[in-house]
């Protein structure tokens, strides 16, 4: 059975810290072979934004548009839908590759066999 990675993020530039780990985790887990939907709630939905300059200017951390490139390129990114509607963010300001859904996506993808969710 494959084993895949959920990863939740709560968290935005105002707990860069906390934010980065989801990110760093979620990029070094796609570097191993891990199957990873990466989702992006609460203030962390702005890190979806296309164009948006991704920095928490967080010393000795990767940069976080590198980080979510990473991600991007082997994984899944995915908006809470109420997240976004609460910031006035649709599919088109987002960036390529990333897609708004809601909890019984997220129920889905961790409650499949051989997933294990993280929230950070």
């Amino acid at each position: 059975m494959a084993r895949s990675l959920v990863i939740k993020v709560t968290a935005g530039a105002e707990a860069p810290e906390r934010c980065n780990q989801a990110f760093t985790v979620a990029a070094a887990a796609v570097a191993s072979g891990v199957e990873v939907s990466l989702w992006l709630t609460g203030e962390a939905a702005w890190f979806a934004v296309a164009r948006k300059t991704l920095d928490l200017d967080l010393p000795h951390a990767a940069p976080l548009a590198d980080l979510l490139g990473a991600v991007l390129a082997a994984g899944t990114v995915t908006v809470c839908t109420q997240c976004a509607a609460r910031r006035d963010l649709t599919q088109d300001d987002l960036a390529e590759g990333v897609r708004i859904a809601g909890a019984p996506t997220f129920v889905e993808e961790t409650l499949a066999d051989g997933a294990q969710a993280l929230v950070y």
